[in-house]
């Protein structure tokens, strides 16, 4: 394969993410291509193996900070046709008004002489040669076995949800997890119980194999062992040589006090297994909270509205509300309007410091769509005797209105 076609790749298009993905979603990209094409999946599948090595040649390089930096360089500046005019000049010389081009140019000017010793084509970029600059982007150099070493499980999101009391005070429940884990046979080295993997003979376990064309050095996932590094003689009858098996574990959850509707909890290495001895991924719980039928909750405040009849909010009244603790009385002061808020102090959603919330009490008048006639006649005397409600401003402009030519047509 050229240089060409390897600097034409689209790693992002291959694993489906974006030039902006971030590191954790490349690897749920890649652990899922993986799986999906994995050969032993798909026996008799060469479209499924070639996509498998697609797979593992992109994520060689995304998952490397620094390969994944470089590529990015390397994509810019080759596809704004940098590369091409240089192929079209015939080297660095300037031949028939092409324009020239030198790799320095790509680097600001780091290009060096060549290493004493070394070819003429073998310029040098801050320290690295052009071989092992083109290395370190595909795979090639010596960190192209970095891919069988220990790594980071993914990380796992599972949605619970939680009654209001529980929410605000806290619970223990069982989360019922389903994810990707290490086989319980084989543990997952992939070998049926009594054997053992092997070392990859042909890539002598790195799980890529390299090769060099002229000045440039490629490496791609190794034929023999599928970029694994190891060889499964007799694969294991529960995960069919792949190491691991969709598991379903229940683990028992202490939610803290407090916690609120949207909210996530993380709980440290309780995620996917790690491959190759490595640590396990984080479980991130995303909290959904039911509605209650008389709590709301504005930040650790709890809110409860009252309704009160028009004596109780005019004369005042001692009244026993409930609180989430047990019931509590609140004394509504002689003449509280509607929509008037009484804190009962203490009783809302509890602090971690050990503090808590508070209790928004909002007072409700309420005004009945039936009176009996002894009520209604009450009702009547005592208006003969109420002051009247001060309208005097809304009375004032209504006269001036009046008395404008055009106005008094909106009376009904």
């Amino acid at each position: 394969m050229s240089s060409k076609d390897w600097l034409e790749k689209d790693f992002y298009a291959v694993l489906g993410v974006s030039k902006s993905a971030t590191a954790d979603e490349i690897k749920k990209a890649y652990r899922k291509l993986a799986r999906e094409n994995h050969p032993d999946h798909n026996p008799g599948n060469p479209e499924a193996e070639e996509r498998f090595k697609a797979v593992s040649e992109a994520y060689d390089v995304l998952s490397d900070d620094r390969k994944r930096r470089e590529y990015d360089e390397m994509r810019a500046l080759f596809g704004a046709g940098a590369f091409r005019r240089s192929a079209r000049s015939g080297g660095t010389g300037n031949t028939g008004g092409a324009s020239t081009f030198d790799l320095s140019d790509l680097f600001g000017g780091q290009a060096g002489p060549p290493p004493p010793g070394g070819p003429a084509g073998d310029r040098r970029f801050g320290g690295a040669g052009f071989t092992d600059l083109f290395g370190t982007i595909f795979g090639g150099g010596p960190r192209a076995g970095r891919r069988s070493g220990p790594s980071k499980g993914a990380d796992v999101e599972v949605e619970v949800v939680l009654d209001f009391g529980d929410a605000v005070h806290g619970a223990t429940l069982p989360v019922t997890v389903r994810s990707p884990g290490v086989c319980d046979t084989c543990h997952g080295n992939g070998a049926k119980p009594g054997t053992q993997p092997r070392r990859c003979p042909v890539c002598d376990g790195v799980g890529l194999i390299t090769s060099n064309q002229g000045s440039f050095s490629f490496s791609e996932p190794c034929r023999e062992c599928q970029g694994v590094g190891t060889v499964v003689d007799e694969k294991c009858p529960e995960c069919h040589g792949t190491g691991g098996v969709t598991k379903t574990r229940t683990l028992n959850v202490r939610i803290p006090p407090g916690v609120a509707d949207g909210q996530k909890i993380r709980l440290a290495g309780r995620g996917e297994p790690g491959e190759r001895g490595g640590p396990a991924g984080d479980l991130h719980l995303l909290v959904k909270v039911r509605p209650d039928t008389l709590f709301g909750r504005h930040g650790d405040d709890l809110t409860l509205t009252v309704p009160v009849t028009y004596p109780e909010a005019v004369l005042g009244a001692d009244l026993r509300v409930p609180t989430l603790d047990g019931a509590v009385t609140v004394r509504v002061p002689p003449g509280t309007p509607t929509g008037r808020v009484l804190r009962v102090r203490g009783r809302g959603v509890p602090h971690r410091d050990g503090g808590a919330g508070d209790l928004l009490v909002t007072i409700e008048v309420t005004v009945p769509s039936a009176l009996s006639p002894e009520a209604r006649k009450a009702l009547e005397d005592f208006a003969l005797y109420s002051p009247k409600a001060p309208r005097g401003a809304i009375e004032d402009a209504v006269q001036r209105l009046a008395f404008r030519p055009g106005h008094g047509r909106g009376d009904t």
